[in-house]
């Protein structure tokens, strides 16, 4: 796994988001560069499609969701897109699961204000879904909590 650095971090907040409202909706972009090993986090109410290239597919999105009162941050990761076979989608799923702890503590950085403002949040379980065509990479997994991705 790569170490974070917060210097290669950057946030933008978009959607009506601000620093510490809303929790609900609240989605997530993180797209990264290849070449410089920057971070760039966008927050808003929608994610930002924008920011994602569509031939890549190496974004992490995430969401803040509620089941029956029971508050969970929602990980979608895409293993498989365009013409991918099962050998890339078996790299690009271990790729996916050793850079996600970089990417978790990025997201978890990048929103310390929102955490500040609402330190239940630490204690959320994430649940990570990667989408995939085929069934041995689709699954789900539970990573823990943003407590063990924060920095401070």
């Amino acid at each position: 796994m790569s170490k974070f650095n917060p210097e290669k971090l950057s946030v933008e907040y978009k959607h009506g988001v601000t620093a510490t409202e809303p929790v609900i909706p609240r989605r997530y972009t993180l797209t990264h560069s290849d070449v410089t090993g920057d971070l760039f986090l966008t927050m808003g109410t929608h994610y930002a499609w924008d920011k994602i290239d569509p031939t890549m597919r190496d974004e992490v999105l995430g969401e803040w969701k509620t089941n029956g009162g029971f508050l969970y941050y929602c990980v979608y990761v895409y293993i498989d897109q365009g013409e991918h076979d099962q050998n890339t989608a078996a790299k690009r799923i271990a790729i996916f699961r050793r850079e996600l702890p970089l990417a978790l503590t990025a997201i978890r950085y990048g929103d310390r204000f929102l955490f500040d403002a609402y330190p239940h949040l630490n204690h959320a379980p994430i649940i990570v879904n990667y989408m995939s065509a085929y069934p041995q990479f689709a699954r789900q997994e539970n990573r823990g909590t943003f407590q063990s991705f924060s920095i401070n």
